[in-house]
């Protein structure tokens, strides 16, 4: 005689099915690009999934466990860097090649970009960092953003077109250095 499943059962079960290794992959990815430490990125992605799962019976649609889950994993991150007052991003994350993975001619130069990109990204303010990380290293439109975030997509739009321009104005200022030299 088999024993009728408990709601416990069935909770764990969805749960597991919503929250796979790719997911808690994608997750860690975002939360290193943020925090710009690995440990840190792992407590953020532990922190998440544990909130997550104490507050699984407040996710009304589970179509939408992914946003939701990303936003508690924004808030964590969040968190962590507010006990820290700062917010590093690492454009050297394992497996995370913001200019593509295109070989270049001269390996030195590929380093030297890679380095004014990351100097660029860092002059960021802490809000146009999350909207680049989200937007550009976990590939997230501005309605996801703006979800995950708690903003409005507006609100999305305009940092991250001031963060572009930040960012474009750092990199040609840095490039044109490097031509005087």
């Amino acid at each position: 005689m088999e024993l009728p499943d408990s709601g416990e059962d069935v909770r764990a079960r969805t749960f597991a099915a919503l929250v796979d290794r790719r997911a808690l992959d994608r997750a860690y990815r975002t939360a290193r690009l943020i925090l710009g430490d690995p440990s840190e990125a792992e407590d953020a992605t532990h922190d998440a999934a544990l909130s997550a799962w104490r507050r699984f019976s407040e996710l009304r649609d589970p179509e939408r466990f992914e946003a939701w889950f990303g936003r508690i994993l924004i808030n964590a991150c969040r968190d962590r860097l507010r006990a820290r007052r700062r917010l590093p991003v690492s454009v050297d994350a394992p497996g995370v090649h913001p200019l593509g993975d295109a070989p270049t001619a001269d390996a030195a130069d590929a380093v030297a970009r890679r380095e004014l990109l990351r100097g660029a990204v860092m002059s960021l303010s802490p809000v146009h960092r999350e909207v680049v990380v989200l937007r550009f290293y976990a590939d997230l439109t501005i309605d996801q953003i703006a979800e995950r975030t708690g903003v409005r997509a507006g609100t999305v739009k305009s940092r991250l077109h001031h963060a572009l321009r930040r960012l474009r104005d750092e990199v040609e200022t840095a490039g044109e250095g490097r031509a005087a030299r």
